[in-house]
């Protein structure tokens, strides 16, 4: 494949290049979002045309769109991502033993990653730039509903960086059998990164030959307990629901506690319907609301990405926990309670990236976590596990310094 073969060499010549310089090439891909802002929301107006013709939700449509302000966001997340703490080359550990001998660790690129993702084409530049910080090369490969997006996007990255670095440590591919391919090449490729819906990573995980970091569904849950903090935990599941619905960190489905009073649910139901939230409620919700939709067990494995919410009525935080050790993706979890062993037991039983205490879902976001941006959310644990900054896209190999050192027996 022709790609792998370039990024191998363009590998090859990015070890050589400074800090400063891997610096100077994010600025000036900020500096290219800045200039050319129209242009990129005339190429993406194309993608949000075809969108609309082919009758996608409005949530994926806000996947996908690129506005002014987005923009913005974009390039501050650029700037703070070149601002960060250097990683190529950090030593994280140092011991000297008796002898005098040096065993340490050092922080050094992946290699050539394979990003596979749909929909939203801030991730060009959000992996482009943190691939560059990482010392990394990288091969994207985004969805047809982002198609004049992400090719806008990935020439102007092309052209801001190199005056600094090679320019092939980014690039882009655009057919589906570009893909098979990418999932072929072993030894010039270190690793793939899916991030995408169930099919996707399924696809992914089936064809690759070269170790996968998924970065899987988010079906995730909020469960109020019975001693909530209820104004919090309307607060908490509006902003949750509804902020984005199209994105991974968006509730899906809410656990409420048996006991919770039935002015509460319908505040909340009423706070929701407002938002044009479609509720799908089990049949044991505590509720005066008519004619609200029922939720089958499809609901509870279902990811929306839509402003659409499944509630479940369960009778203790157990019960809640099991629902979840059954149907949550390892992504995000949360609870809202005020009773501190419940806190401790949802955080150390329930297994998701990102455990979230009397907190909306939707922190679990590398922005959020200071990481300026990031390559996805994994939800495997290796190598892994969460949003992936620059520093996650490195692994650590050790550095012996000796002076004359020989073992003994």
């Amino acid at each position: 494949m022709k790609e792998a073969k370039q990024a191998q060499q363009a590998k090859l010549d990015f070890i050589k290049v400074s800090e400063q310089d891997r610096i100077k090439a994010i600025l000036e891909i900020a500096k290219a979002l800045d200039a050319n802002k129209q242009e990129l929301i005339q190429a993406n107006q194309h993608d949000i045309l075809a969108a609309k013709q082919d009758q996608l939700s409005k949530a994926m449509i806000d996947r996908l769109e690129m506005n002014e302000s987005r923009i913005n966001a974009l390039i501050d997340s650029v700037k703070a991502i070149a601002n960060q703490e250097q990683v190529v080359g950090e030593i994280t550990q140092t011991m000297t033993r008796p002898d005098g001998l040096i065993i340490q660790k050092q922080r050094i690129p992946l290699g050539v990653i394979g990003m596979i993702f749909e929909s939203r084409p801030n991730v060009v530049i959000d992996c482009s730039c943190l691939a560059i910080k990482s010392g990394n090369c990288i091969i994207l490969k985004g969805g047809k509903e982002a198609k004049h997006s992400n090719l806008y996007l990935a020439k102007l990255v092309q052209q801001a960086i190199s005056k600094y670095i090679p320019k092939l440590v980014v690039q882009l591919i655009e057919s589906r059998q570009n893909v098979s391919q990418l999932l072929d090449q072993v030894g010039l490729v270190d690793v793939i990164i899916p991030r995408g819906g169930e099919k996707l990573i399924e696809y992914v995980y089936k064809n690759s030959k070269i170790p996968v970091i998924a970065h899987f569904k988010g079906l995730c849950h909020i469960y109020i307990d019975a001693d909530a903090n209820l104004e919090h935990a309307i607060n908490i599941v509006i902003n949750a629901k509804t902020q984005r619905p199209g994105v991974c960190n968006a509730v899906e489905t809410l656990l409420l506690h048996k006991d919770l009073p039935i002015e509460f649910v319908d505040q909340l139901f009423n706070a929701l319907i407002a938002k044009e939230t479609e509720l799908r409620v089990c049949d044991n919700t505590n509720t005066s609301l008519k004619n609200l939709k029922s939720a089958t067990e499809d609901d509870w494995e279902t990811e929306y990405l839509d402003n659409i919410l499944s509630v479940k009525t369960i009778s203790n935080l157990d019960e809640a926990i099991k629902h979840i050790q059954i149907f949550g993706s390892h992504h995000t979890e949360a609870i809202i309670s005020n009773t501190k062993d419940h806190l401790e037991k949802f955080q150390n039983q329930v297994d998701a990236s990102s455990i979230m205490l009397n907190a909306s879902t939707r922190f679990n976001d590398g922005g959020e976590y200071n990481l300026g941006a990031e390559l996805g959310i994994s939800t495997t644990k290796l190598h892994a596990y969460g949003p992936m900054g620059a520093k996650e896209m490195t692994t650590e190999r050790y550095v012996v310094v000796g002076d004359g050192h020989i073992r003994g027996a």
